[in-house]
């Protein structure tokens, strides 16, 4: 295991070094740049806007460019904002601490749903409460997240039962730890939950397929002859196979954060990471789009990484091969 895990981290600098290359080459093939824009502003002299130019590395060709980016990267420096004018490590320090919270409070609330009512229909297969959570189930994957997203706008622009839009309500200041600890969670909770419903429909019916497979199999009937009690062939047989999919899937969740949530955190107001990609490709701002890159490659490594380990510790077959 420990061979494995070492060859996987060996294999991650060329693929975030292929990856990010051709990423800079394509967002270089644009027409123009952040500093071409500045050129409609009469007050800004050419002069001025090729000096900026040159500051940032941008008269520079695209390779060099990409070395320069690529050295900086090694040393932990993403460079500076164009728009925003200050270092690019920041603001997604800002931006990522919200939109892991998001993502992880999602992951976790749609795993402890789906995952029991996906074993639950398996085990009452063809019954009417397995037919009517196959129903919830096709609607909420028939639903785009961002209609679910305005009807939740709607519905609490309405009633005011939850904040909307930010992190923090204008108390938050002269707040205890504990109250400003309850504020963040309600501003969570909008776009958790929208993330949430999006996502139980297609993980119940995966659970819920896998799990009917696995009780279907032969041995599962080998274990019903020799009078082993139900609960013990459901969790102690079935689960630990039909469980196997899913660790892998878990590991894409993981590393699908940052575009997961992207368009949620947009619709309702969520300043995570997702707003700060869009603002950052509207503006051409460079650095901050790569960085952005950068983050959602790594991202997407450790989560199969991680997904692979799990399933190595669950699965023994995985371990001997």
């Amino acid at each position: 295991m420990k061979r494995y895990i070492l060859k996987r981290f060996l294999q991650f600098i060329p693929l975030i070094i292929g990856m990010t290359f051709i990423s800079f080459l394509i967002i270089q093939m644009a027409p123009g740049d952040y500093f071409t824009q500045l050129k409609m502003n009469p007050e800004i002299s050419p002069e001025t806007i090729e000096n900026m130019r040159k500051t940032f590395g941008l008269d520079k060709p695209v390779i060099i460019q990409y070395i320069y980016w690529l050295k900086n990267v090694f040393t932990f420096n993403l460079g500076e904002s164009f728009s925003y004018h200050v270092p690019v490590s920041y603001l997604i320090k800002i931006r990522l601490k919200n939109t892991l919270s998001l993502s992880i409070f999602s992951i976790f609330l749609t795993w402890i749903i789906a995952i029991p009512l996906g074993i639950y229909a398996g085990i009452k297969e063809k019954s009417w409460i397995e037919k009517l959570l196959s129903f919830f189930a096709y609607i909420g994957i028939s639903i785009p997240s961002f209609f679910i997203a305005m009807l939740f706008i709607f519905f609490i622009s309405k009633t005011a039962i939850l904040p909307l839009g930010g992190t923090r309500s204008i108390f938050y200041e002269n707040a205890t730890s504990f109250e400003k600890f309850i504020d963040y969670l309600k501003h969570l909770l909008v776009p958790g939950l929208i993330l949430t419903i999006s996502g139980i429909g297609s993980l119940y019916r995966l659970m819920k397929n896998n799990f009917i497979e696995a009780i279907n199999s032969p041995y599962i009937f080998t274990a019903y002859s020799k009078g082993i009690p139900n609960y013990k062939i459901y969790f102690k047989h079935a689960l630990r196979n039909a469980i196997n999919p899913m660790i892998t899937i878990f590991g894409y969740e993981l590393s699908g954060i940052l575009s997961g949530a992207g368009l949620v955190e947009i619709i309702t107001g969520w300043p995570g990471m997702g707003r700060l990609i869009l603002e950052g490709v509207l503006s051409f701002d460079l650095y901050l789009v790569m960085a952005s890159l950068l983050i959602g490659g790594i991202l997407l490594i450790l989560g199969n990484l991680f997904s692979d380990i799990l399933l190595a510790l669950v699965d023994p077959r995985v371990r001997l091969r």
